[in-house]
């Protein structure tokens, strides 16, 4: 549970927030409709989860749209203009997302990066679409988020597509494999999303589920859950959790004597993990729609670009993980979107609710070379993308750091 002064401290900063979002939200009718506001630059925002459980996933996003945002402006920004960006933390709940989306759209932004999980998306994605702003999400990979509406895309390929070749993985790895146990939170749309792929992915490979642990974001202690799971002799453990509960449910399996082989999803793919299952993380299975090994201009700029703003930490890994690229990606899109569009219809005396519907179009229209590899939209807004990979989670001696490792 979280201690009662930061319930209060949390309950005082999202009470500020939903005040200044009502405040501005009496102007939006008339304010969507004046013209850009350029004068301090061309307007982007981001909702992000730097607070709360979730706050591992939202400082890797932090890192990589800051990067890309200097790589657009280093490169002139949109035809000379400066992108000014706002960020914002939208928390790790749907009511302080929703708070800080409305805030940054009544600012006056063209675009939104974010919210940072997929239960977040589906609370805040309908404000955007409705207010006819462009939300590009960076890592919500539940099943239908796109289908929000006309203005919802994304960078980070859905569940569907990357969770079966991590089960393909483990079996080639693991022929013997019998029996699989489950384990998922039931209260969160990413989880029960991917969930259900991954038992699919399972049954089809003749291996239905020999159980199915539900648990909660919030949880701590999984001994019942891992009791009875045990209980039934797995030799495959399949997660669909996020950093905090998946790294702690790790640590107390391994700690009560399961030896077997562990895939994970996409809510563990960060190094955010180490600290928590430590030694533990080691062996564990997770599919990926980033490799830094990608051997592309765009993905050698990126590299080299975060490699040498972590140098000034020697602590901190030089490689970075799929989150920094997937948000660096969707800062890419939106500024070389805007570009585009910018030499078309230039945005200066261009009013703001013609301008986001006219930058929505640019953003479908485009192919973008990131450090994913080449993606381009769907109609729907769903990213189109060649490359994923699997990995292998390292440990380094002393179990406090590691890598993802590919694996062929």
């Amino acid at each position: 549970m979280t201690p009662a002064p930061m319930q209060r401290r949390l309950a005082s900063s999202l009470a500020a927030l939903l005040s200044a979002a009502a405040a501005l939200s009496a102007c939006q009718g008339s304010e969507d409709q004046g013209p850009v506001n350029l004068s301090k630059g061309v307007p982007v925002g981001a909702v992000l989860a730097l607070t709360g459980n979730a706050n591992v996933y939202g400082q890797d996003q932090k890192i990589g749209i800051e990067l890309s945002l200097a790589a657009l402006n280093g490169a002139g920004g949109v035809n000379g203009k400066p992108l000014s960006l706002s960020i914002e933390d939208g928390g790790s709940a749907e009511p302080s997302a929703n708070a800080a989306v409305s805030l940054q759209i009544n600012r006056g932004i063209l675009a939104l990066i974010g919210p940072t999980l997929s239960q977040q998306s589906f609370s805040a994605g309908p404000i955007a679409q409705r207010r006819g702003v462009p939300l590009v999400a960076p890592s919500s990979t539940a099943t239908g988020i796109p289908e929000i509406g006309y203005f919802i895309s994304r960078v980070s390929a859905q569940s569907s597509v990357i969770a079966p070749l991590s089960i393909a993985k483990a079996l080639q790895l693991n022929p013997g494999i019998r029996r699989a146990a489950v384990f998922y939170a039931q209260d969160d749309a990413y989880s029960t999303a991917e969930t259900v792929i991954f038992q699919q992915a399972l049954t089809a490979k003749g291996l239905k589920p020999v159980t199915v642990q539900r648990t909660q974001l919030n949880d701590q202690d999984f001994q019942s859950q891992i009791t009875a799971a045990l209980n039934q002799k797995p030799d495959l453990v399949v997660l669909s959790l996020q950093a905090m509960d998946g790294g702690n449910l790790i640590r107390q399996l391994r700690e009560l004597g399961y030896r077997g082989a562990i895939v994970v999803g996409n809510g563990m793919n960060t190094p955010n993990i180490y600290p928590i299952c430590q030694k533990y993380c080691d062996g564990i299975l997770i599919a990926q729609a980033y490799s830094p090994e990608l051997q592309t201009p765009a993905n050698q700029r990126f590299t080299a670009a975060f490699a040498a703003a972590q140098a000034r930490n020697p602590k901190v890994s030089p490689i970075p993980p799929q989150l920094t690229a997937q948000a660096y990606t969707a800062m890419q899109v939106i500024g070389e979107a805007l570009a585009r569009l910018d030499r078309r219809q230039p945005l200066k005396g261009l009013p703001l609710a013609q301008a986001r519907k006219a930058l929505m179009a640019e953003i479908l229209g485009g192919t973008y070379q990131t450090p994913l590899g080449e993606i381009r939209f769907t109609p729907e807004g769903e990213v189109i993308q060649k490359n994923f990979f699997v990995a292998q989670v390292r440990m380094n001696a002393g179990g406090k750091s590691g890598r993802f490792s590919l694996l062929p």
